[in-house]
């Protein structure tokens, strides 16, 4: 298989319950990262305790420990992030992941992820899609297979540096931010369906119950710039789910309130305008679906809104990267 390094960073805070799962899983690859770094973000747990054993076998993985701290929230990810790619910047890797630490993968996950890669220039951002108790992302969700969840994200370098890494936000909403965007500027971004990931922990759930994690999603919908009617059709479909009705009044509730507010957006026009018009294609797809009394594949709905964007790169012939330098027979 052609070579193309990677070096993953993970930000941890407070993840004593699952941290070695990930460890166990990551060490355990096919093919492993030239670098893995691991942030312990102010953990008051026993996070770094956990990985301390694994340093001594596995020279390439580094553990920076960064302040305790008492507030949680995503703009610090973001800031953790940072510091772990500080340490990898001068390494020539093709690929740089983002990787959370309450995840088990299979052995050859990365291995897969790398050949996606190799056989697709324009492929900026990969990942699989995951499953947590009582929800599969594949067959839950509409995000799709244009959409890499945050748990696991890999980008390609250049890809990365061109949307000018991941931007901070308290309310949320970072790892999407930066597949839209880079989608936006012409770059494929997939979730293969042919692997998965095991998360842990049920997402949003870190500090909070699954209502009050609904309304969350619902305000960030918002932040995000998400459509009104794109909205009601999600709060429609949370409804079905567990818990009944309550799941989608919280969401929307969430929404509404944020909409009231005015709330201030983090996202730029430019977008909001994107995301808004890959959710009325989508969104249209979806119906005709219906219409046609044919069974909806919610992971592939999404393909129909991705047609121009990912062709605009090369119509305004903008080059691809070159990755040669990263790969050797």
């Amino acid at each position: 298989m052609t070579s193309c390094p990677y070096v993953l960073i993970t930000p941890a805070r407070n993840e004593e319950a699952f941290i070695e799962r990930t460890l166990e899983s990551v060490t355990r690859q096919t093919l492993l990262p030239l670098r893995w770094v691991i942030v312990n973000d102010g953990s008051t747990d026993a996070t770094a305790a956990k990985i301390l054993p694994y340093l001594a076998d596995n020279p390439w993985i580094a553990l920076v420990d960064l302040p305790v701290r008492q507030e949680r929230h995503f703009a610090a990810k973001v800031f953790a992030f940072n510091v772990g790619l500080e340490k990898v910047k001068d390494l020539s890797y093709a690929v740089i992941g983002n990787l959370d630490a309450d995840v088990s993968l299979d052995q050859d996950h990365f291995e897969f992820l790398i050949s996606q890669f190799i056989k697709d220039p324009a492929l900026g951002v990969a990942g699989t899609v995951f499953r947590e108790h009582g929800y599969n992302s594949e067959t839950d969700s509409f995000e799709g297979e244009t959409y890499v969840s945050g748990q696991c994200q890999m980008f390609r370098r250049r890809c990365f540096e061109e949307i000018g890494g991941y931007k901070p936000n308290k309310g949320g909403g970072i790892d999407w931010m930066a597949v839209t965007h880079a989608r936006m500027i012409g770059w494929k971004t997939r979730s293969f369906r042919e692997k998965y990931f095991f998360h842990h922990r049920r997402l949003g759930t870190a500090e909070r119950g699954i209502l009050a994690s609904s309304f969350a999603y619902g305000r960030k919908d918002y932040f995000l710039g998400g459509h009104p009617l794109w909205e009601l059709f999600r709060v429609a479909w949370r409804m079905t789910k567990r818990p009944y009705v309550l799941n989608g009044t919280a969401l929307g509730f969430g929404y509404f309130c944020a909409a009231l507010q005015r709330a201030q957006r983090p996202v730029s026009p430019e977008l909001m305008h994107f995301h808004r018009r890959e959710q009325m294609k989508k969104l249209r797809a979806i119906f005709g679906t219906l219409l046609r009394l044919k069974h909806i594949d919610s992971f592939r709905a999404g393909m129909v809104a991705v047609s121009t964007s990912e062709d605009a790169r090369h119509s305004s012939g903008v080059q691809l990267p070159k990755e040669r330098e990263f790969y050797e027979r």
